[in-house]
């Protein structure tokens, strides 16, 4: 059995659902496919919570008319007969309807969820009906069916493993389509798995029924080796490890979530990504590999990035000092990406800067503290242990006209991070893609022999 995961752009209109229909059909044997909201759905529907939040009702039953039009058009152009077009029409009434009746109410949280949901329930209920109008041998089941997190608001294996299980042995069909992103929280409310969140669906379905494998279909040929935003001359690097897709999509890489291979890699499950436009392109599997020799993989960068620099000295000869440094932020709930000691100080990032002011208040009682912002972090991913010799010469050797404020490596055996300016990172990317990489008739990465 295989997961098929498409995202947004993939059956973001009716010609692509068509293309996502091919795919599956060219696909043997029985396939769960995990639907994403159409594209530009789930941005109109926070639109729509906003506005209630903010008390602004007509712009909300504006947005919502506006969102149907767009939906009536593509339904129009995918659906011909006359059976097939009452079921879509009544589908389209009772979902915006059901968004206008929740204009009326008073915003909360669970409101808000309720009104994201909405997305993917759409695109997978119309493709449902298209599959059927098709002739295909499908099922429609929803997500919030088996999906459940804890009140810490992670997955709940067993118990996403026994639903699911239970409701496959029901349904014989080939095709069994599903929502990603939404899911039932432990009072059984709908909630959701963040943005990006169809992923991570895929891989907890994957992991939870120990798929043959997971396919994720995007807009691009796999992951590349450099992002093709800032630099040309890309291309998509056809094996990777989990670990270095890991940090690759952690610090940057925007092809998959940051979260969405952890339960793939943990229960030893290939992810294969693919281009829905291009599915006859190899793409990048994700597996559980060896990383070459004195091979670098991929890069990626991470913008918005904010740099703390903790000096006191009182951590002189001193324990403790960071452990008081750390309570800050796990008080204030922030993460932080990269850290760097010396004696008396210590420099940290965060990308999430919503309780600086907070951090920056709690940490001036114990220390200086300097702020610097408009930063990111470029991370490069490959074999990078520290018993080889060479290579990170030849990352820095790329690098010797880019001013570098930080330095993380050691920490894995697959990146090598390093803080610039964000002015400065399109160039970076550039005289690193220049300088690493080396593309044979294999269109392998080889860093060059020292």
């Amino acid at each position: 059995m295989q997961v098929l995961k498409f995202g947004g752009t993939s059956v973001g209109s009716a010609e692509n659902m068509r293309k996502v229909a091919s795919i599956i059909s060219d696909v043997n044997g029985i396939k769960i496919v995990v639907l994403s909201a159409m594209s530009g759905t789930t941005n109109s529907l926070v639109k729509i919570s906003d506005f209630i939040k903010n008390d602004k009702r007509d712009r909300a039953f504006h947005e919502i008319d506006f969102l149907k039009l767009k939906y009536q058009a593509e339904v129009e152009e995918l659906f011909y007969t006359e059976e097939s077009l009452e079921k879509v029409n009544i589908l389209l009434n009772y979902y915006f309807n059901s968004l206008v009746s929740k204009v009326q109410e008073s915003y909360s949280s669970d409101l808000e969820k309720e009104v994201l949901a909405v997305g993917e329930l759409l695109s997978t209920n119309i493709f449902q009906l298209f599959l059927e109008q098709e002739g295909f041998s499908s099922k429609l089941i929803s997500a919030l069916s088996f999906m459940k997190i804890d009140n810490q608001g992670k997955p709940d294996m067993e118990y996403i493993s026994k639903s699911l299980t239970k409701i496959l042995k029901k349904n014989q069909e080939e095709i069994i389509v599903t929502q990603g992103f939404i899911c039932v929280n432990e009072a059984g409310k709908i909630d959701n798995l963040q943005r990006g969140g169809s992923d991570y669906t895929a891989s907890l379905i994957g992991a939870a029924i120990q798929a043959d494998q997971i396919q994720i279909f995007t807009d691009i040929d796999g992951m590349h080796n450099n992002d093709p935003r800032y630099v040309e001359d890309t291309f998509s690097v056809e094996e990777i490890s989990f670990e270095e897709a890991a940090e690759l999509a952690y610090f940057g890489a925007k092809i998959l979530h940051p979260q969405s291979i952890l339960p793939a890699k943990e229960y030893n499950i290939p992810v294969l990504v693919k281009n829905t436009f291009d599915p006859s392109s190899k793409g990048t599997l994700i597996h559980n590999s060896k990383t070459p020799d004195n091979k670098i993989r991929a890069i990626a960068a991470k913008d918005g990035i904010t740099a703390i620099k903790i000096k006191s000295y009182r951590m002189l000869m001193a324990y403790g000092f960071l452990k008081k440094v750390f309570e800050v932020f796990e008080q204030h709930q922030t993460s932080i990406d990269m850290i760097t000691t010396s004696e008396v100080a210590v420099s940290l990032t965060i990308d999430d800067d919503s309780r600086l002011n907070k951090i920056v208040q709690d940490l001036e009682g114990i220390c200086n503290i300097e702020v610097e912002n408009e930063l990111s972090i470029i991370c490069v991913a490959g074999d990078l242990s520290q018993n080889k010799s060479g290579i990170t010469a030849e990352i820095f050797n790329c690098l010797k006209d880019i001013p570098i404020r930080m330095i993380s490596y050691g920490g894995s055996n697959y990146n090598l991070s390093f803080l610039v300016k964000s002015k400065h990172k399109k160039n970076a990317l550039n005289l690193l893609n220049h300088g690493l990489f080396n593309v044979n008739k294999k269109r392998e990465i080889q860093v060059k022999a020292i």
